[in-house]
């Protein structure tokens, strides 16, 4: 069996695969399942249907690799189809229940420290926000979509987007602060 440098031969392996061969496209999977699976599950929180909606997502990028134009990251391009994929099974399976109260939101709430804070823990905390809180709050902060493209996504206001946001945010902290965890605390416990 011939080895392939995945780093060098990512377009080589894209072409194979759009050609077919079962080969390239077990290496593009291996290479870009695990992470897949980490954006997956994000928005959704049982593993099995994440890991559902990865495949189903991976189906989407060799039925549509050759719409690919080799501008940008390809693990970018993969992500945005995982990432439409996971709002779809939402959407489908009528998870996403939005809140139509639009608060006004004067500012951004954010804490410098976020990055103290253990990773599964703030998984946790994000798995247990309502699920129209989570998609809102998983693609502005961790896709960095803006509110009118979320809007979009979701098919919602973009006062909805931003009530969603301010909600999930004002959420998070108030479970950290329920569970006697902030950053601080919750990094110095570790010690």
């Amino acid at each position: 069996m011939k080895i392939i440098a995945l780093h060098s031969n990512e377009k080589q392996l894209i072409k194979k695969s759009i050609k077919g061969d079962q080969q390239a496209q077990k290496l593009l999977y291996d290479k870009f399942s695990p992470k897949m699976l980490g954006v997956c599950r994000q928005y959704i929180k049982d593993l099995h249907f994440a890991e559902d909606v990865m495949i189903n997502g991976f189906v989407k990028v060799f039925n549509h690799l050759n719409s690919y134009q080799h501008k940008g990251s390809f693990e970018g391009w993969i992500r945005t189809i995982m990432v439409r994929e996971s709002i779809s099974y939402l959407r489908k399976r009528q998870f996403v229940v939005y809140d139509d109260d639009a608060v006004e939101v004067n500012g951004e709430v954010s804490s410098g420290n976020d990055n103290l804070l253990d990773v599964e823990y703030v998984q946790y905390l994000i798995d247990e926000l309502p699920e129209g809180y989570k998609a809102v709050f998983l693609l502005y902060a961790i896709e960095g979509y803006g509110h009118k493209e979320i809007a979009e996504l979701l098919e919602i206001s973009v006062g909805t987007s931003k009530s969603q946001l301010f909600k999930a945010r004002k959420m998070l902290q108030e479970n950290l602060s329920l569970n006697g965890m902030s950053p601080k605390s919750k990094s110095a416990s570790k010690k």
